[in-house]
């Protein structure tokens, strides 16, 4: 279905679709907007500008939309934990995600990960928890996203494993690896897609993998599960497509149905899954219920750790 039609739902003659990502250019979430914009302009789409918005682990760019004229034109690329762990977590979050945005499909499924730099000592979490004891306060973890289900499942596994790891945030993905690979920062917990490059050239080795099962593109890489470590279960994301609240309701619904179609492309899929996504995209209805879903299951674990962030 091309942007003309969503734009006509939504009373506007434009021709951009803009598609706001809250990260640095070369992170995951800017890869798969990107992989989108090229097959949606493919199957028939007017113009489509990815804008990248960096700052504030993706709220910079949530608030840009949330600003936005609701006319089906301007699009949130976000990642789960804005929706997810956020509300949960910050005391002052600055936005309502069940009322600023609303959902218009699920995209990717994100699987993350433990990843450390090719030169340390430790190849996986056994290894990195044992140096971590030795480490006299050297122990740090890098995040692209601030209060991610990476990092909470850390807190809580440095808890029962008497273990200090201070979080260290980055405006993205880009930079944080920049640290990780130069041994600055211990260990990195991101998206696997933002990681495979920086492994597949040997700079960096996958400490486990979040989840209950080994990804397909990384098949000897045990999950962090299987390595005793079940409070990485539930820590992997996902993205998903929002447009401001008021959007119209017949714009949504084309935009939803244009994010779909280009979701089953094989080109896309083939591409997207090479460099370490999931692609299964959902419809609108699945990602306000994974999203509700998800909260429910953190809210306790965030509550009993009394993890509560300012800013």
């Amino acid at each position: 279905m091309p942007l003309d039609a969503a734009a006509q739902a939504a009373g506007s003659d434009a021709k951009v679709l803009r598609l706001v990502v809250g990260y640095a250019a070369g992170g995951a979430a800017d890869a798969v907007a990107r992989a989108y914009a090229e097959q949606l302009q493919t199957a028939g789409f007017a113009n489509v500008i990815v804008e990248n918005r960096p700052g504030a682990s993706g709220r910079l760019g949530f608030d840009a939309v949330k600003r936005a004229k609701a006319d089906g034109l301007t699009l949130y690329l976000g990642s789960s934990p804005m929706f997810v762990i956020f509300p949960l977590t910050y005391r002052k979050l600055g936005y309502d995600p069940d009322r600023d945005l609303r959902p218009v499909a699920l995209v990717v499924d994100v699987p993350t990960a433990a990843v450390a730099g090719a030169n340390q000592p430790y190849g996986d979490m056994p290894g990195y928890v044992q140096w971590a004891r030795q480490a006299r306060g050297k122990a740090n973890l890098g995040l692209a996203t601030l209060g991610s289900p990476g990092q909470l499942g850390t807190i809580e596994m440095s808890k029962q494993n008497g273990l200090q790891v201070e979080p260290v945030v980055y405006r993205g993905a880009a930079p944080m690896l920049v640290d990780v690979v130069s041994g600055e920062v211990s260990m990195g917990w991101d998206a696997v897609a933002s990681m495979m490059p920086l492994y597949t050239g040997g700079k960096l080795k996958f400490l486990g993998v979040a989840g209950s099962r080994r990804l397909p593109m990384l098949p000897d890489v045990p999950t962090l599960l299987e390595q005793g470590y079940p409070q990485y279960q539930h820590a992997s994301s996902w993205y998903g497509i929002y447009a401001p609240a008021g959007t119209p309701d017949a714009a949504v619904g084309a935009l939803e149905q244009a994010f779909l179609a280009a979701g089953r492309n094989p080109a896309l899929i083939a591409k997207l899954q090479a460099s370490g996504f999931l692609v299964d995209p959902k419809p609108a209805a699945e990602a306000k219920r994974r999203m509700e879903t998800e909260r429910a299951h953190w809210a306790p674990i965030v509550k009993a750790a009394g993890i509560v962030f300012d800013e």
